[in-house]
């Protein structure tokens, strides 16, 4: 049979391949006299990496028995990409014992491979292998260990190997400034990219990115505005890429008449847009927005992540609004996203909160894979509706399935214990929480014990537990003794606590004055009261209570 290996260089050369042609195209080569030529399966590698089909690309690796550097350097690539990292490290180290030496492209993939896989100890290895190798000069291998150190938040090894590089390019002050953006020290990128403008070196898109990633307070948007200012004077707004994290910055400094001013200006805003400023939404608890955006989201034809539905449903939870979260619920299982455990931890609890717990349990019953996520949604649903006998079983099943619980696994016990009114039980699982597990007691956890102990009627037992609580104690671990107090009628202690509360002048203690006010109505002391309530009329008002139910 005659081979035209003309028709298949031909091939080779075209960037994109179908998986079907890339198959053909591999029979083809396999019959042709250029089957063991390494430049002909590195391309069919790549092809084969390109359409996410790991175990053909593999298997011609494999097959190969003449293997280049640039061969090597794909299927390192290909298992780097997909995330199969262990896979990663053993071929590289396979490459280091043969008679092929690696370049300066393979160790910046497999420092890409360390840092997204935060292998520390693997990414110190791997810089001295480069130093060893002769390559520590080196422009791309420099700017990837910067990157990675970066990335990692080891900003003092990325300066270390920054201030070594003579006349460092705008790459790797890009580098630089990325890494300080990761890691959210906004003042040193500042820094670094106002040293970049003196030696002359002008910024480009990426440089921006870097810098504005680090902004994720709202005190800092004048700052983010007077950059976004330079981005506008530079021309480097109409990037879409640079757009988009300047959607992300305003949203995440919940300035979101801004974001939503940068978006309207994207002509065609991606995935990572979409959801930054739908997060955005959630973030500043404008949940109606959110799901608004999110329907306009599948109607323009976008396909939202795992991360971006979890979201999502966390916003149809907090308005307690089943119907939206029934749709997303929907969607996922028509577009088989319902196994995700994100996701499907998102729905546990959208329906406990929504009132509708059965639906949650049988989420988590059909869970192909559960991780300690899945579990405390589970429990943290069980406890809210007193369920505690089952919320204990499931404790015990993350115990059996060898899981290790976490902070919000003990909170959710708390809470199933509060309540179900179980002082004995709340009381052995605070104690093992810390001496069994080793997790220090968070401002929720201790709410919760005053809450059952005071319940209970043991008031003098839980003001002993919040005094031997390390100082400064929350206003809210207070305010669930005070409430105890006005249900208890105790007006001794709740004087005591008063004077905790009243004494604190910050304005979020403006409902802790309420209740102490109402209190001392209920005892009569009118002249107390007149003096709490005139001192109230100075700070935030009080909203009033609101409830709804959607029909």
């Amino acid at each position: 049979m005659h081979i035209n290996l003309k028709a298949i260089v031909s091939e080779l050369a075209k960037p994109i391949q179908t998986l079907s042609r890339t198959q053909i195209l591999h029979g083809s080569i396999i019959k042709s006299p250029c089957s063991h030529d390494p430049f002909y399966a590195t391309k069919l590698v790549r092809f084969y990496a390109i359409k996410k089909d790991l175990l053909s690309a593999r298997k011609l690796f494999d097959e190969t028995p003449k293997r280049s550097t640039y061969l090597w350097n794909s299927i390192i690539r290909a298992h780097a990409q997909a995330h199969k990292f262990f896979s990663t490290f053993v071929l590289f180290k396979r490459l280091l014992s043969s008679e092929t030496p690696p370049d300066n492209y393979t160790f910046a993939c497999i420092l890409r491979a360390c840092s997204d896989s935060f292998h520390v100890k693997g990414l110190r290895l791997v810089h001295g292998k480069i130093v060893a190798f002769g390559l520590g000069s080196d422009f791309i291998c420099n700017s990837a260990i910067v990157s990675s150190y970066s990335k990692l938040g080891l900003d003092d090894e990325a300066s270390n190997v920054f201030c070594r590089i003579k006349d460092p390019d705008l790459v790797l002050w890009n580098a630089m400034i990325s890494g300080c953006g990761s890691c959210g020290d906004w003042k040193k990128g500042l820094e670094l990219f106002r040293t970049m403008q003196n030696m002359g070196i002008q910024p480009d898109g990426y440089t921006m990115v870097g810098l504005i990633t680090g902004l994720d307070d709202h005190n800092l948007i004048k700052l983010g505005e007077a950059i976004h200012g330079f981005c506008v004077k530079c021309g480097f707004v109409l990037n879409d890429h640079v757009g988009s994290v300047l959607v992300s910055m305003y949203s995440r400094c919940k300035s979101m008449d801004l974001a939503c001013r940068v978006f309207d200006s994207l002509v065609n805003p991606d995935l990572v847009s979409w959801s930054a400023l739908i997060t955005g939404f959630s973030l500043s608890k404008d949940y109606q927005n959110a799901l608004v955006f999110f329907t306009k989201l599948l109607l323009n034809g976008g396909r939202p992540d795992p991360i971006l539905l979890a979201s999502v449903l966390s916003a149809s939870a907090q308005l307690a609004n089943v119907g939206p979260g029934c749709e997303i619920h929907g969607y996922t299982l028509r577009n088989k996203c319902n196994t995700d455990i994100a996701v499907s931890s998102a729905l546990i609890d959208m329906y406990a909160k929504c009132g509708f717990l059965e639906m949650g349990i049988n989420v988590f019953k059909t869970m192909p894979i559960k991780n300690i996520v899945s579990y405390n949604s589970i429990i943290s649903g069980l406890g809210l509706y007193g369920r505690a006998p089952e919320a204990f079983q499931m404790f015990e099943e993350i115990l059996e399935v060898g899981l290790e619980p976490d902070e919000t696994t003990f909170a959710g016990l708390l809470c199933a214990c509060c309540h179900a009114g179980l002082v004995n039980d709340g009381r052995e699982y605070f104690k093992r929480m810390k001496d069994e597990f080793g997790i220090r007691a968070k401002t929720e956890h201790c709410v919760y014990m005053v809450k059952l102990l005071g319940m209970d009627g043991q008031l003098e037992i839980a003001y002993d537990f919040i005094k031997s609580l390390p100082e400064p104690v929350d206003s809210s671990v207070w305010g669930a003794l005070l409430s105890c107090c006005d249900s208890h009628k105790n007006y001794e202690l709740s004087e005591v606590i008063a004077e905790h509360l009243v004494g604190d002048k910050s304005t979020t203690n403006c409902r802790y004055r309420v209740m102490v006010s109402n209190l001392y109505a209920g005892d009569e002391r009118w002249e107390d009261v007149e003096r709490l309530r005139v001192n109230i009329g100075g700070m935030n008002e009080k909203l009033p209570g609101i409830s709804w139910m959607k029909v």
